[in-house]
Formats: C-alpha cells, structure tokens, sequence
C-alpha cells in the first residue's frame, strides 16, 4: 500500500524533467515533495497508532472500541490538517527560502503551497483510514484502491493537466490531489460499510489459529 503511494510521487518528479523549463519545474516539484513529506509526519503516526488500536481492539472483541479510535484519529488528523494547511498558507511567500535565494523559484514554490496545503488535508484523512485498514487486515484492498486511485486517476490526471492543457508542475500536483481525494472517498466507504462484529470473529479466528500453530511447533 505504502510502496506504491510514494512510487506515484517519484514518478511527479521525474515527469517534472520533461516540461518546459525543467530545471524550474524539477526544482519546485521536488521542494514540493520534501515539505509534504515533511509535514506528513503527523498523519503518518496517527496511521500507524490507529492501525495498531484497531487490531488490538478487534483481537479483544471490543468493536466498538475499534469504531470510536477511527473516529478519534480522523478528528485528530482534521485539526492537525487544518492548522497545518493555514500555517502554510500564511508562511506560503516565505518558505520557499528556506530551500532557494532564487526569486523565481521562491514565488512558484509559494503558488504551490496553496496545492500542498488542499492535498495535506486529504492525505491526512486518507491516511489515518489506510491505518484502519491495516489495522483491520484489509491490506490487499488498500493496495488496489492505491493502485487505482493513484495510477490508474491521479498520474493519468496530472499528465493531462500538465501537458496537454501546459499548467506545468501544477497540474502534475492537481493529479496527486485528485488521486489523494479518491483515497480518502474509498477508505471512507469500506470503512463506513465494514461489518466490525464480522471483524470481530475475523480477529479472533486468526489470533486462536496462530495460537494452535505455535502450540503444533513446541
């Protein structure tokens, strides 16, 4: 799951190098890249606690438990998102110092964060959800809903934009956004549809049987 997420953000960056002014483009696209990472940090520990929570909970029989921490970690991960996106707005003009003394790359990176600070708030949302996910064993979805939302929506979406109607590395992060929203929307979906008692038993079986198999070992 997590491995063809950052694939798709590699493969911005390299598409970067084929626009016109590709130094420029390479150049903020990769700033790009560095500051969402950076700041994904947050969303990418509540994922893991939350997915650890989830399991724990739904190995000891308390669905409801495991319902109210993915309810917990979104509300968490929204604040977090909020207060992140308006911290990058407002420091938009200046942040792109902190990595270039070039004019023209400082005010292309702060028309970015506009973009950066939209598709912070989904990747968090998304990410917390893709934690649920692990957290409930639903690895093999995750990876599809990756696989569709990113390379089969977002990179089509960005190649498009930035090539065809030439919004240059803009387009090219409009395509992670669109591919970020669909995430969040499906894992918004399986999880709200999931049957938590069915986990529940799904939880249990899996954790008697590893007992029985480390029983037949000794």
């Amino acid at each position: 799951m997590i491995s063809l997420e950052i694939w798709s953000y590699e493969l911005m960056v390299l598409l970067a190098g084929l626009l016109p002014n590709p130094k420029l483009e390479t150049s903020v696209l990769s700033i790009s890249l560095n500051t969402a990472t950076l700041i994904y940090m947050v969303p990418l520990g509540l994922s893991g606690a939350v997915s650890t929570r989830v399991s724990n909970e739904l190995g000891a029989k308390q669905s409801h438990r495991a319902r109210f921490a993915v309810r917990i970690a979104v509300c968490l991960v929204l604040t977090e998102a909020i207060l992140v996106a308006t911290v990058m707005i407002l420091g938009r003009k200046v942040w792109g110092y902190c990595y270039s003394t070039e004019e023209e790359v400082v005010k292309y990176v702060g028309k970015m964060m506009f973009l950066l600070a939209a598709s912070h708030i989904s990747e968090g949302i998304q990410s917390v959800l893709a934690g649920a996910i692990r957290g409930c064993g639903w690895q093999k979805i995750g990876a599809f809903v990756n696989l569709g939302a990113y390379y089969l929506m977002g990179i089509p979406t960005g190649v498009l934009l930035a090539f065809v109607f030439h919004i240059g590395g803009k387009g090219l992060w409009m395509g992670v956004m669109v591919a970020a929203f669909m995430q969040a929307v499906f894992f918004s979906i399986i999880t709200l549809c999931a049957d938590w008692e069915k986990e529940v038993q799904k939880a249990t079986g899996r954790v008697y049987k590893n007992i029985n198999q480390e029983d037949a070992l000794r």
